[in-house]
């Protein structure tokens, strides 16, 4: 007597359509932004770091002196953004907070760039505008721009208090910094992500130290 052998039909393709794709590409960028905003969130020592500029800034800010702020690209936008949070506000009406963003005088940058070099255009404002005891913020994902790199040599120079926010292990800007807040990764939208975030936390922490720390908490409750 004869068997028949066991017939199993052959496995079906999956067919990857096109609106699968874009909700796969979705889906998997989300977590990614996710996990890293978690890992920023379980990391004390990014946490200290921004207390440790807030509560810097608003010192330097009280013996009138400022905050200035400067990267490139997404990093620019970052700048121009947190400076206006600074001058108009947050979230809470008060007095305007003294900061200014290097990345924003279209004429001061091209002819810094045309004049000397692209890597000078933050040193060379830093040089004009800077005074002994106000603070250079420098935004970079690599943490190797290297017009940052000269503006932070320079701001130590001029004792300038420099902070760094940075990704990738912090780059070359790591050791030209007295504070860095290093964003656990390498992906650079996932790094400036979580910039934004703790760029506006670092603007909540000035105003605390700068106005006491109840300051905005009753409208705050009301959010």
């Amino acid at each position: 007597m004869h068997h028949l052998a066991c017939w199993r039909q052959p496995p079906v393709s999956r067919t990857f359509t096109p609106e699968f794709i874009i909700k796969h590409l979705v889906e998997k960028q989300l977590r990614q932004s996710v996990a890293t905003i978690t890992a920023v969130l379980n990391d004390e020592s990014i946490h200290e770091a921004v207390v440790q500029a807030g509560e810097l800034t608003a010192k330097a800010m009280k013996a009138g002196r400022k905050l200035m702020v400067c990267g490139n690209g997404g990093s620019a936008a970052d700048s121009q953004h947190l400076v206006a949070e600074f001058v108009s506000r947050l979230t809470v009406d008060r007095p305007a907070l003294r900061a200014i963003a290097l990345t924003t005088d279209s004429s001061i940058l091209t002819a810094i760039g045309n004049d000397y070099s692209y890597d000078n255009v933050f040193e060379r404002q830093v040089e004009a505008l800077g005074l002994e005891g106000d603070v250079l913020l420098a935004i970079s994902t690599s943490g190797n721009s290297k017009n940052c790199v000269k503006a932070l040599k320079l701001a130590r120079d001029m004792g300038i208090h420099t902070v760094s926010y940075t990704g990738n292990g912090g780059g070359a800007m790591k050791v030209l910094s007295d504070i860095n807040v290093i964003v656990p990764s390498n992906t650079t939208m996932n790094i400036q992500e979580s910039h934004l975030a703790l760029e506006h936390i670092f603007c909540m922490l000035v105003e605390c130290y700068y106005f006491g720390p109840e300051f905005g908490t009753k409208s705050l409750e009301l959010r």
